[in-house]
């Protein structure tokens, strides 16, 4: 069981224990993030995280939460930096998906794949709904009769997010059994056209 936020010496000891998780995330991806790093990052204890966590899968959402928020953040800068033409906004939109996937790719996965994340939790649930709801305001414009917004969504979110695990992927370039990944705003323009 966890304990709601208490004040700390850091001001917020829970908000520093996943500011901690982050930091270690971006450094060494999930391998790196244990309970014990996390607390002796945030300068406490190693039982202080027991206090607001339900062990490491309750860390783990907890950052997962945080994730999704700064995820939505990155896209709604890159859209709102990207002009007032539909496209050019949605084009934004899945640069700044890009760009986060690229520049964070350790919170990336550990949204998306790991498996001891607790998808059931109302603030992840909400964070990462939050998310896809600017995905899907910005697919809207290029929804016809014969192609339902749903239709649209799903491709352009499987276009991006598989462009994402295909361009940042950990495995070396060389190694790829395929190359010369076009650019994406041109798949992204042929799939909405």
């Amino acid at each position: 069981m966890t304990e709601p936020d208490r004040p700390h010496h850091h001001g917020n000891l829970r908000q520093a224990l996943i500011d901690a998780g982050l930091a270690l995330l971006t450094e060494g991806g999930r391998a790196a993030l244990t309970l014990r790093q996390t607390a002796a990052r945030a300068g406490v204890s190693h039982a202080a995280p027991a206090h607001h966590f339900d062990g490491l899968p309750g860390l783990l959402t907890a950052i997962a939460a945080e994730a999704f928020a700064r995820f939505t953040i990155a896209m709604t800068a890159a859209r709102d930096a990207s002009g007032s033409d539909a496209f050019a906004r949605l084009d934004g939109i899945c640069a700044g998906y890009l760009t986060f996937a690229k520049t964070h790719a350790g919170l990336f996965d550990l949204m998306f794949n790991a498996p001891d994340v607790n998808h059931a939790d109302p603030v992840l649930q909400a964070n990462g709904q939050s998310a896809y709801l600017v995905l899907r305001a910005a697919c809207q414009p290029f929804a016809t009769p014969t192609r339902p917004p749903a239709e649209v969504e799903t491709a352009v979110w499987s276009l991006v997010h598989g462009f994402a695990l295909l361009r940042f992927t950990s495995q070396p370039q060389s190694t790829r059994p395929y190359s010369g990944i076009p650019e994406f705003s041109h798949l992204l323009r042929n799939l909405v056209r």
